[in-house]
């Protein structure tokens, strides 16, 4: 979110959002992956799954919106990741494509691509990019400003031989991707005003997947490529902006009852309903000025400094992220309020190492509601349901809850 617009992120108050006025808009349709329906996971896998996660974070005017209904559901153990479906190409073929708040280039693979999938376990079709099959696809030469130009997130590299512009994406969990750039013809509904214009389209320069490595080489949970949707230039977020498409203003919802769902957003959505809170400049990933956590309306006693942004801590936000990590300093005065408040109703007990309790009756009548505020008078308030876990129930028939916050160091991370 680079330019001449503030980068906002939106943080949205409501168990589920209806954008009631929306003006030039373009439309995509956001799915949820297929849940594994594995209820017999341990808080120690889904942290080691989030360790993953983080460790795939890459190192190193206003138009109108793009707009993604998500589906899905909050369980933490329904485990999955979030899709959509893309056109890209003359005739548009369609593409599934992962959602990564953790990078910037969408990319799918070629059809010449060494070590990629064929089968996937989430039982879709895996389809492949063939430029030489597509009536708009262009090569991305060497000299072309995109190639020469400084991408913090890639590695770009020249074909004497080819003269095409190629990348390598290294993740932190030893996988990786390497191919070249093709721009082509990006497919999407348009919304003006209440009205619906299919076809609507924009040129986007995009990778095209000719290796794989690691991870990205499983079957089981393969798609058809990655679609970032971070703050760098070559990010869709940056291109449908310079086109003035959308601006570069970003907002994520997610349902967290009933049937789950919610929305994903590029662009401005004109909704009372929605507090902005400014994102913390000159940082590679979503960065908030987290300011103090409360407890049923009782602030907690920790040091500001403790969600102070530096090269070693601060706050992001990552929807790719199962669970919630609070650095220590908010981790122990939430869970010394929370114990304060529930005892004697409930037990208190350790479990594997996490804060749990064994519970009678309703959680939402026993537990405290918990808000975190943000810079620019954003609050997101927490049911208990929000923030614990069940975990079924004791020999003696009450319910084990857990609290789902983990106790880190450093970096507090707001996950899905």
């Amino acid at each position: 979110m680079r330019g001449l617009w503030p980068p906002f992120v939106v943080i949205i108050l409501v168990s589920f959002m209806f954008v009631s006025a929306v003006y030039c808009a373009s439309l995509l349709h956001l799915e949820r992956a297929f849940p594994l329906n594995n209820h017999g996971l341990e808080l120690h896998q889904l942290r080691a799954r989030d360790r993953l996660r983080h460790a795939r974070l890459l190192q190193g005017f206003v138009g109108g919106v793009v707009d993604f209904s998500v589906q899905g559901s909050s369980d933490p153990y329904l485990v999955g990741l979030y899709f959509t479906k893309v056109k890209l190409g003359s005739p548009p073929r369609e593409f599934n494509v992962q959602i990564d708040t953790g990078s910037d280039v969408l990319w799918v693979c070629c059809n010449s691509c060494n070590n990629c999938p064929r089968t996937s376990g989430l039982g879709i079709q895996l389809n492949f990019f063939d430029s030489s099959s597509s009536s708009t696809a262009g090569q991305v030469r060497c000299s072309d400003p995109i190639c020469t130009s400084a991408v913090q997130t890639t590695a770009t590299q020249c074909s004497s031989q080819t003269d095409q512009c190629s990348y390598t994406f290294q993740y932190g969990d030893g996988s990786g991707t390497s191919g070249y750039y093709v721009s082509d013809t990006l497919y999407f509904d348009a919304i003006l005003g209440q009205s619906l214009i299919d076809n609507s389209s924009a040129l986007i320069v995009f990778g095209c997947s000719a290796y794989q490595s690691g991870d990205l080489t499983k079957t089981d949970k393969a798609v058809d490529g990655i679609f970032g949707f971070g703050q760098g230039e070559l990010s869709v977020i940056s291109q449908l902006s310079t086109r003035g498409i959308t601006p570069r203003v970003f907002s994520h919802c997610l349902k967290g009852d009933g049937s789950g769902g919610g929305i994903l957003v590029l662009g401005e959505i004109l909704e009372p309903g929605i507090v902005y809170s400014p994102l913390v400049p000159s940082q590679p990933h979503y960065n908030l000025n987290l300011l103090s956590i409360a407890v049923n309306g009782q602030l907690l006693p920790i040091d500001p400094a403790a969600f102070a942004t530096s090269n070693s801590q601060g706050t992001i936000v990552d929807s790719g992220t199962t669970l919630a990590y609070l650095v220590a300093e908010a981790y122990d005065p939430f869970v010394s309020a929370v114990n304060a408040i529930v005892s004697p109703s409930v037990t208190p007990i350790t479990s594997k190492g996490n804060q749990c309790y064994l519970v009678s009756t309703s959680v939402s009548q026993m537990f405290p509601l918990a808000s975190f505020n943000f810079a620019g008078g954003a609050s997101m308030v927490l049911k208990p349901e929000d923030y614990l876990i069940p975990f079924g129930s004791s020999e003696g028939g009450s319910a084990m809850w857990c609290i789902g916050f983990q106790k880190v160091q450093g970096v507090t991370i707001l996950g899905g």
